[in-house]
């Protein structure tokens, strides 16, 4: 950042591009850069789309986009998010092992050839849309017929005869740590926090590990958390009437603290089905966790006999989701109880994302914990009436797929169909299942070196 900063300033800002590209890939291997480029970019490309310039883009039948970015940096985003036809960029230089050696093939110039390559000399683009302050606009402006600088608005015949897209497509999954773009006065304040979230996130987690669950609400502001509290929290069993199982607390998915935060909230320990945490993240969890199989029946006996005990917490999305979307809900805890209260809960964060598809799981709470002010929100729904449950004839399909449109008109979500595995094909590549050989102990050690192999290449793209 330091020398692209000092390049633009003496005038070189494609040698100072040329060398944060040298910087961000050298030594990478060229499928981290397109994991990143799927999974962590998207969002922060979305967050910088121009409203009044996406409208003009839309508009126009044909869509290009011109970049000095690696064309392999942009081209899902482009494609997918904002569908344009063609992106053209810079190429990346990749060794036979399939390693980038951080510098461009051609540099450059190659771009403008290959704008004019893809219209032909007989057609020049309608319209062309750029900065006057951008090097990359003088690659492509003096080939189109007419040139649309801020505040980009045009009166072009065109602009009205094909349908203008409201918004570009949402980025619903997306990964990495960086909860804020690391523009460099950011990315200055996340480097010397880092220090000091670690110690405060140490001191977090070892309060939350010694304190009862009912003085946990309460020291959490001196720490700078927060827990916000709507609605009306069930009555614990030892104040209800006789019944026969306990109530099933169906949680929207937003972080692995979720039923961490819901006991707290209740003054109790209350076991939390699990699927894909990580040995470390058990170990630190102040609340019995209940991993799950996958296997309907096995499964489906191991909440039946939780909920003879007492209360559970189950979140039926079965991963989590950044964005305002709901994924699809299972059926599953609908078939096995009709004593179901529906929990709403979101969070905020300031620097870090406590969640990771490709990353170290374990890493999860660490990282939750060493945000400055986390902030949660838990609202709690009234309990079903008995003739919307599988008691009344309902359908487990029909009472997940209830329960997953009130929570998402109480937190203002959108209902999606999304699975866990969309969600992981979309970020990590595979269908997001979690290998038997990792449950056990001889499995931890070969899950921490595959751990460290994720992560060390992750950091030094900001992954």
């Amino acid at each position: 950042m330091a020398c692209y900063s000092f390049t633009r300033g003496v005038g070189r800002g494609d040698d100072g591009l040329k060398l944060m590209i040298f910087v961000a890939t050298a030594g990478v291997p060229f499928s981290e850069i397109e994991a990143v480029a799927r999974a962590v970019l998207p969002k922060f490309y979305l967050d910088d789309i121009n409203t009044d310039a996406w409208r003009v883009f839309s508009s126009y039948p044909k869509r290009v986009v011109v970049t000095k970015m690696p064309k392999i940096m942009v081209e899902r985003f482009v494609k997918e998010h904002l569908r344009a036809d063609h992106v053209v960029g810079s190429e990346l230089s990749i060794t036979g092992f399939r390693f980038a050696t951080g510098f461009l093939k051609d540099g450059f110039g190659s771009i403008t050839k290959s704008v004019a390559q893809l219209f032909g000399d007989d057609e020049k683009p309608c319209l062309g849309l750029g900065r006057p302050d951008s090097g990359c606009s003088s690659l492509f402006l003096p080939l189109c017929k007419e040139e649309c600088h801020p505040p980009f608005i045009t009166n072009h015949k065109n602009h009205h005869q094909h349908q203008i897209i409201i918004r570009p497509l949402p980025v619903i999954f997306h990964d990495g740590r960086l909860a804020k773009r690391p523009t460099p006065s950011t990315a200055l304040l996340i480097l010397l926090w880092i220090p000091l979230g670690i110690i405060l996130a140490a001191i977090r987690i070892a309060v939350g590990m010694m304190l009862p669950m009912w003085a946990t609400r309460h020291i959490a502001p001196l720490l700078g958390g927060r827990v916000v509290v709507k609605g009306n929290p069930p009555p614990p069993p030892s104040r209800r009437s006789s019944t026969s199982s306990g109530v099933l607390f169906v949680c929207t998915h937003r972080t692995l603290m979720d039923p961490v935060v819901l006991s707290t909230v209740l003054r109790r320990r209350i076991p939390a089905v699990t699927y894909s945490i990580s040995r470390l993240s058990e170990i630190l969890s102040p609340i019995p966790t209940i991993r799950l199989t996958r296997i309907r029946d096995v499964d489906a006996k191991k909440i039946k006999q939780e909920l003879q005990k007492g209360d559970l917490v189950v979140c039926p999305e079965g991963t989590t989701c950044r964005e305002p979307f709901l994924l699809r809900f299972s059926g599953l805890f609908a078939e096995l109880t009709d004593q179901i209260v529906p929990v709403a809960m979101n969070y905020r964060v300031g620097l870090f994302h406590a969640t990771t598809a490709r990353g170290w799981k374990a890493m999860d709470p660490i990282f939750f914990f060493m945000n400055p002010r986390p902030v949660y929100e838990v609202t709690f729904l009234n309990q079903l009436p008995v003739e919307a449950t599988c008691s009344a004839g309902k359908s487990p399909h029909d009472v997940a797929n209830y329960v997953q449109r009130i929570l998402a008109a109480t937190l203002g979500f959108e209902c999606t169909n999304f699975t866990r595995k969309d969600k992981y094909r979309v970020l990590a590549g595979n269908d997001g299942i979690v290998s038997s050989s990792s449950e056990g102990e001889g499995g931890a050690a070969a899950g921490l070196v595959d751990a460290f192999k994720k992560i060390v290449p992750s950091f030094i793209i900001l992954h």
